[in-house]
């Protein structure tokens, strides 16, 4: 059985009435946690369309290129976004129960907002609905500020990351405490950590730019430090 297949059950369940808590109680440990993923971010995906009005084509092919998608799974996956589009339920209601199956591993929480960002960016624009959108999750999902800004300096163009914020530390921080939090970073990155986190295979693509953002921090940090 196809992750789809597993998924298209979850969101009829829902539409069938099922509680969006009774739904992810079922889906909290792997390899169901992955299908979880997967629902947050076609749902948030969803909501977050409506929130500036329209579904672009880019932004479509953004989502695909996070979950990659069999051409025989193209009808299940279609589905679960028009079910999750159309739910009266609204977008905090599905954050909140996120929020709380994730609780436990912030990371998650983190990876969850990265998909997020490539999608509402795909057609090459930051629509003030999404920010406001993005920034209300985030709260939800108990990410600050920092974390926030973070996040959107590596997906929206005109936005400088502060490479401090990349790595968590601070402006004072000793170089060997941000050579500590890098490597951790890296860490944290590697597509083996993502998959054991409960993402797909396919939303591990999302570790690239991350670590690309990590490296170039550090890169910074030194270079300033030197000089």
């Amino acid at each position: 059985m196809s992750i789809w297949t597993r998924i298209t059950a979850a969101i009829a369940a829902l539409a069938n009435g099922e509680s969006l808590t009774e739904i992810f109680d079922r889906l909290r440990t792997p390899p169901e946690r992955s299908v979880a993923f997967t629902i947050a971010v076609i749902a948030l995906a969803a909501k977050m369309a409506k929130a500036d009005g329209q579904v672009t084509r880019s932004e479509v092919a953004a989502f695909r290129e996070v979950f990659y998608i069999e051409r025989e799974d193209e009808a299940h996956a279609a589905r679960v976004y028009n079910l999750a589009r159309q739910c009266v339920q609204g977008y905090e209601a599905y954050a909140q129960r996120i929020a709380a199956m994730f609780r436990d591993d912030r990371q998650v929480l983190i990876d969850l907002m990265e998909g997020l960002f490539h999608i509402a960016v795909a057609d090459g624009g930051y629509h003030p609905a999404e920010e406001e959108f993005l920034r209300n999750v985030a709260d939800i999902f108990g990410l600050d500020d920092r974390c926030f800004r973070c996040i959107k300096g590596r997906y929206v163009p005109d936005v400088q990351p502060d490479p401090y914020e990349v790595l968590g530390v601070e402006l004072d921080t000793p170089m060997e405490a941000i050579r500590k939090a890098w490597r951790q970073a890296v860490i944290d990155t590697h597509p083996d950590r993502m998959v054991a986190r409960g993402l797909p295979p396919e939303a591990v693509k999302l570790a690239e730019r991350r670590l690309q953002a990590v490296n170039r921090a550090w890169e910074e940090i030194t270079h300033n430090r030197a000089a």
